[in-house]
């Protein structure tokens, strides 16, 4: 039977965009609480909240445990960190405490009380002061939990201090501030959760300060920990201005682990206490950690006898079992080829989240003895017959003076549908966030909403990407607006000139800092026929002064110091330089974004009134940095489908027809 014949952008797909948005995010922050296992999940389809997933220890099957309208989910630093912790009991089943989005307070919880004694209470008060107090990265001490303490001072987003506080568990304090005991002083602006040795006598924790970012430098901090449970003898035994340090850890020996940078590669080391010698424990051009974006990532897990569960790799990180003695590191047979940094161990088996691009990512347990990995919680679905999945190719490219420059590229694909044999696809470039992150080839139904209707998408770690070593990352260095650009578009003139896209069907899209780099790719080159800009930032001074306090100096290592910055941001700001733009784009922005705030995108739009280039702009109510409500990202892939179909030149009936002002390109 001949295969049906349809122009590229027109073929039908049963991943329609309620599909896509429905199995949105994945699971974070992997546990074990005895020998059960828990995690956060997302429910787009509930206000786009976090629950929390317990699997019990006799096997059985997964459960959310809290009901909605809880929401586990911290606000530290506004991108959060790890919002749980949990122990078992002797009797009356697990206790946990978590941080609930909605008033940010910590509660205590113990899911198998009977009754109204299951009701989660609160630990910690409420401030009216700015963003309040705000918690993450707990661990359980006793009868205190120890953890992350973000408290504001007055009302702009960096009035902000951050310090290691212990909350008691009996709720005392959760009507009075007093009784939260702070642990470290505020001279750091920044800090992770304290890890505890095993023996309880000292704890270990990261802290970092303005300009710096914490892939940028970080130092380890170590301290005794006094039979009053205060803190003394703090002190640097790792780290510094130019070493980034990702993880520290304990053995269950008392040996103390990190990751760090200091050979170009975050790699594990074993930490001498006293004197601070570290000692690379498996040396490779390769990254065993990442940028820690939120408090409580994990990059290595020990195991019992010495073992390190690790996560390594370039460009996408495979889950691997080392022994630090002899150096010798061996990876978990599998299907799955990228790690989230969430590790979790119990005995000999370890915990992570992993995906691959035929599957979404899911819970999986590695037993270390006989190597077998299986899934255990958040198994995929397929939720369309797999078959219209794209397949990645990771490819590397050339961009100006021969650097490389890595990308998956993801070909339109369909099984019952060809395009005429005179057709090139049009393709959309993807540029991520962060902008230090990356982006592994793992399945993203989002991608496959687009490939499976005849677009092509090109993902691209441009320069500045993390996953390929400290000197990768710091080609971006100041270098913001021209290397991203200059290397988003080496990638689609490459893909145009060996015939594999249509040169003049290109398109750019990125959310954050990604949607700088498509807004200013359309100021700084005629290459793209049009663009989707997500909360993106697009005024350097702007985003300088509004932003949250972790990125209020990160504009310093991206553009220059302070001094320059003004000149950079004429030269590169998309809001500056909105007279060059003459491609047809979309605008899509939360309101209530406190990162990239929806001021920018407004003085953007005000810049372009009068001119005759079509656009549209989307805001949502109640949406904040990232979408994760349902029907948000269902209005927002249509919207952009619909961009798409006007400009290429395609027909879509299964979509709303995107208004563009001031009328169609």
């Amino acid at each position: 039977m001949a295969v049906p014949t349809g122009p590229y952008g027109s073929w039908p797909s049963p991943i329609d965009a309620a599909v896509a948005a429905s199995l949105d995010g994945r699971p974070e922050y992997v546990g074990t609480v005895g020998a059960e296992v828990w995690w956060t999940e997302p429910r787009p389809a509930e206000g786009g909240r976090r629950t929390l997933v317990r699997r019990p220890s006799d096997g059985g099957p997964e459960s959310s445990v809290l009901p909605a309208p809880w929401n586990v989910r911290s606000r530290v630093t506004e991108y959060g960190g790890r919002p749980w912790a949990g122990t078992e009991r002797p009797s009356g089943g697990p206790l946990l405490v978590f941080v609930h989005f909605a008033d940010q307070r910590m509660y205590a919880y113990e899911p198998d009380a009977p009754g109204d004694a299951r009701t989660p209470r609160p630990l910690t008060p409420l401030s009216p002061v700015g963003g309040g107090l705000r918690w993450a990265d707990p661990v359980l001490r006793g009868g205190e939990v120890w953890c992350v303490l973000e408290e504001f001072t007055g009302p702009a987003p960096t009035d902000v201090r951050r310090v290691l506080a212990a909350v008691p568990l009996d709720g005392s304090a959760a009507e009075d501030r007093s009784l939260v005991l702070e642990l470290t002083d505020d001279r750091h602006r920044f800090t992770t959760g304290p890890r505890l040795s095993p023996d309880g006598l000292r704890a270990a924790w990261l802290v970092w300060d303005h300009p710096r970012m914490p892939w940028d430098g970080t130092e380890v901090r170590l301290a005794e920990v006094g039979p009053d449970g205060t803190l003394t003898g703090a002190r640097t035994v790792l780290g510094g201005p130019e070493e980034s340090v990702a993880q520290v850890e304990w053995t269950s020996a008392g040996a103390l682990l990190a990751v760090s940078d200091r050979s170009g590669w975050w790699n594990p080391y074993r930490v001498d206490p006293a004197s601070g010698e570290a000692v690379n424990l498996c040396p490779r051009e390769e990254e065993f950690g990442g940028p820690l974006w939120k408090p409580g990532l994990s990059w290595l897990a020990p195991l019992p006898g010495g073992l390190v569960a690790v996560l390594h790799g370039q460009g996408s990180s495979v889950l691997g079992v080392l022994d630090p003695e002899s150096g010798d590191l061996v990876d978990a047979a599998g299907p799955w080829t990228a790690w989230q940094p969430t590790l979790a161990a119990h005995g000999n088996r370890v915990y992570g989240v992993a995906a691959s691009p035929r599957s979404a990512y899911e819970v999986v347990e590695l037993d270390v003895e006989s190597g077998h990995a299986r899934v255990v919680g958040a198994a995929g679905v397929d939720p369309v017959d797999p078959s219209y999945y794209p397949e990645p190719q990771s490819r590397t490219f050339l961009g100006p003076g021969g650097r490389e420059i890595h990308a998956h590229i993801y070909p339109p694909h369909h099984p019952a549908r060809r395009a005429p044999a005179d057709e090139l696809p049009p393709y959309v470039v993807w540029a991520h966030g962060g902008p230090t992150d990356h982006v592994p080839p793992v399945l993203d139904l989002h991608i496959a909403y687009f490939t499976s209707r005849g677009i092509g998408v090109a993902e691209v770690n441009y320069g500045g990407s993390s996953g390929y070593g400290r000197a990768y990352r710091e080609r971006l260095r100041e270098q913001w607006g021209v290397v991203d650009v200059e290397d988003c578009a080496a990638v689609a003139r490459a893909l145009a000139a060996e015939g594999t896209a249509d040169p003049a069907r290109l398109a750019i899209r990125g959310g954050s800092a990604g949607g700088w780099t498509a807004a200013a790719s359309l100021a700084a080159t005629d290459l793209y026929a049009c663009a989707a800009v997500i909360y993106p930032v697009l005024d350097l001074l702007g985003f300088a002064e509004e932003t949250h306090d972790l990125e209020s100096h990160y504009i310093d290592g991206l553009a220059g110091p302070p001094q320059t910055l003004a000149v950079r941001c004429r030269e590169r700001s998309p809001l500056a330089r909105a007279g060059r733009i003459t491609a047809p784009f979309v605008l899509l922005q939360g309101l209530e974004d406190p990162v990239c705030p929806p001021a920018q995108a407004e003085r953007f739009l005000a810049a372009l009134r009068g001119r005759p280039v079509p656009h549209a702009y989307v805001a949502f109510e109640g949406e904040g940095h990232g979408f994760r409500r349902a029907e948000t990202m269902v209005r927002a892939l249509e919207a952009e489908l619909s961009l798409y179909s006007q400009v290429f030149g395609f027909e879509r009936t299964d979509v709303p027809r995107l208004a563009l002002e001031p009328g169609p390109p």
